[in-house]
């Protein structure tokens, strides 16, 4: 098990976690961000697989939130506000008329601080922060400590604690893109995903959530046996033709399963399983991303990457029937997802 670190802009330093079997995840104190994550093919080459940009300049603005920590409130906020104890609270509009991951001042644009962990069989980070109240229009004065363990199994831990001197929304979550082909030589086109889901959200044409829970049987967001994510890329169903012909929805887990997620790459033989306490997440299938970006090992285009942002729903804000991201004042917010890499047998 090995940490290392780096300064990589005048403020900035990356950190990189080994294990001893040579998968490595590198991470930023700014915003928390996942710049690359190092795993075999079947033949044994450690290649990135994960969507990461060249220039770490680029990071600054990050428009497409790549491998970043997200909060307070991951997702989209129905017209930039919600109420809570009969008080309206307002929101930076940074997605058209909506707020989107905590506005533009959010998590993934702050330096964290960071402490650093090793044993034998485990290597990690912890990143704390205090987001003071009104932060971002937000009520509660909230303190945040979230953990990144890779150990000696391939697998990368995620966990969020957080406590709260006022009832406050939050729900935070990793926006990492995956691509396990690995150094970006395909797009995710032919990646096999399994949710253990039977219900998603419905969304209109603004991808804001209508206030319904859709039935994934007979639909191509019916992924419970399994099915490569281009059957919801080139298909007629609305919902995959307003999120511009793919996936940016939240699928609420059933929890039946012993795993929530499964991402497969038949070529390189790569296999990711997804293991959470959380109540869903929001499959996103970079249908959004600008082409030409320079990234790592390639540049970027629609299809590139495949993220799993598990989560409570936002659309809980404004609908009932959704999993709350309500934190009640003095509770402990305590979340956890963990992300195994292994090799197809």
């Amino acid at each position: 098990m090995n940490i290392e670190k780096k300064q990589v802009l005048e403020k900035w330093t990356e950190f990189t976690l080994s294990n001893d079997f040579g998968m490595s995840v590198n991470v930023l104190d700014f915003g928390g961000i996942i710049t690359r994550i190092m795993t075999p093919d079947r033949n044994g080459n450690f290649e990135n697989i994960v969507l990461g940009y060249s220039n770490y300049q680029d990071y600054q603005s990050n428009p497409n939130y790549f491998g970043a920590l997200i909060g307070r409130v991951a997702g989209r906020i129905e017209g930039a506000s919600f109420k809570l104890n009969e008080k309206t609270y307002s929101l930076a509009a940074n997605n058209e008329d909506h707020h989107l991951h905590g506005g533009p001042s959010g998590f993934h644009q702050i330096l964290w601080e960071v402490s650093l962990f090793q044993t034998a069989e485990e290597v990690g980070l912890t990143l704390t922060h205090k987001s003071a109240d009104m932060d971002g229009g937000y009520p509660g004065n909230v303190e945040i400590k979230v953990t990144y363990t890779l150990n000696n199994h391939n697998q990368l831990i995620l966990e969020y604690a957080a406590k709260s001197d006022q009832t406050t929304p939050l729900t935070l979550t990793n926006h990492a893109y995956f691509n396990l082909s690995g150094n970006l030589k395909n797009t995710v086109h032919d990646h096999q995903v399994t949710i253990d889901s039977s219900r998603f959200v419905e969304l209109d044409t603004e991808l804001i959530p209508t206030g319904k829970l859709l039935d994934v049987a007979d639909t191509t967001f019916d992924f419970r046996g399994g099915r490569v994510l281009s059957d919801g890329f080139n298909n007629d169903f609305e919902q995959n033709k307003i999120a511009d012909g793919g996936y940016d929805h939240y699928f609420i887990f059933d929890h039946t399963e012993e795993y929530q997620a499964i991402l497969q790459d038949p070529v390189s033989g790569r296999v990711m399983l997804v293991k959470t306490n959380e109540p869903g997440m929001v499959m996103y299938t970079s249908n959004g991303l600008a082409e030409g970006l320079p990234l790592a090992k390639g540049t970027s285009r629609k299809y590139l990457g495949v993220c799993f942002e598990t989560q409570a729903s936002p659309a809980s804000l404004h609908h009932e029937g959704f999993p709350t991201v309500i934190l009640d004042a003095g509770e402990n917010y305590q979340k956890q997802t963990v992300f195994t890499f292994r090799l197809e047998d």
